[in-house]
């Protein structure tokens, strides 16, 4: 049972990442990348402290407000801190500077790989088996994944070579992608270094992501509350990022960014709560509760979710890879729930 609310956890987190790559696209079209990403997570933190606020009133996650906040010992500290600055920081910076060089659709295929790579590290770190089922379901949507993004490549690969194909907006898991950045620079970036760089720089995103929810189940054992934990993760992220930030001068340009343009604000406020917040919560639930791989798996799906968003809000238009792809992915993700 503790399996299946975890399932359910994970592709909760999908579908709140789906919404939070709209949101933060639009936002991040109004103010930049390096902006979003420094605000985004100081309002996540402002939608955690109230959610603790209120758990000390009506038992939300366990009715222990900061109370295990405050229990939690170094190690636990340790562990989810850490989580928090290699995925939610670290992570992010290689996948946003990876849209820049080669395109959020290509980084995506990098992303994909995402699964794969946790059930590795959860294989070698920390012991999880697998059912060979569940290892060919995992392959199954991973592949399934693997062939929307691909789609995408090529329609990205045929407008740089002069085709006019719609290339539309859509963004990855995790986190929180720019599509107004994410763009091929020339038809020649494929032969570039800047396209050899972004392909590197997508799979330590991939990676980052990966380490972050391995780290995460690690700091998480023994039923820690996902809200504190998402808490702990957060304060991390949000100390290393702006510290950074105030080493490079870089604090006042982002609050008059922010303050000058109320959209861009209401749209940041907004995904950060679906995002960082219920998002980023309901993963560490997953990770508790299911196989780190098969939680990752569900998790992977935006991409694919993002199809029908795509069309309906960027009149993006898809060939009938995209569409198979999405088949492909819905087929494993079913297997899951059967085996």
């Amino acid at each position: 049972m503790s399996d299946l609310t975890g399932y359910f956890a994970a592709l909760g987190t999908a579908l709140l990442f789906t919404a939070t790559s709209v949101q933060f696209t639009l936002a991040g079209q109004r103010v930049g990348s390096l902006v979003l990403n420094r605000v985004r997570l100081v309002f996540a933190v402002a939608w955690l402290l109230i959610a603790h606020l209120i758990s000390s009133f009506i038992g939300l996650d366990g009715g222990e407000g900061f109370l295990p906040l405050l229990q939690a010992g170094p190690e636990r500290w340790f562990w989810l801190s850490l989580s928090g600055i290699v995925g939610l920081v670290i992570g992010d910076a290689f996948l946003f500077q990876a849209f820049l060089w080669v395109g959020p659709r290509l980084t995506m295929l990098m992303m994909s790989t995402v699964p794969v790579q946790t059930t590795l590290i959860a294989w070698l770190f920390l012991g999880e088996r697998l059912r060979p089922l569940q290892l060919a379901a995992i392959l199954l949507t991973v592949g399934g994944i693997a062939w929307v993004v691909n789609d995408g490549r090529k329609r990205l690969k045929s407008n740089a070579n002069g085709n006019q194909a719609p290339i539309g907006a859509a963004a990855p898991v995790a986190s929180t992608a720019i599509a107004h950045q994410a763009h091929l620079q020339t038809g020649a970036a494929a032969v570039s270094k800047d396209f050899t760089r972004g392909i590197l720089f997508g799979l330590g995103a991939s990676i980052g992501q990966a380490s972050g929810l391995v780290l995460a189940k690690v700091g998480a054992v023994g039923g820690f509350p996902p809200l504190t934990g998402t808490l702990i993760r957060m304060l991390a992220a949000v100390v290393f990022m702006w510290a950074i930030t105030l080493l490079q001068r870089q604090a006042w340009h982002t609050l008059k960014s922010v303050r000058h343009d109320r959209r861009a604000l209401l749209l940041i406020t907004s995904g950060s709560l679906t995002g960082p917040f219920l998002g980023v919560t309901l993963s560490l639930l997953a990770v508790q509760l299911a196989p780190v791989g098969i939680a990752s798996t569900l998790m992977a799906l935006t991409p694919v979710l993002l199809l029908p968003v795509s069309y309906l809000v960027f009149g993006e238009r898809f060939g009938w890879q995209a569409w198979a792809g999405t088949l492909t992915a819905l087929a494993g993700v079913t297997l899951l729930f059967m085996v």
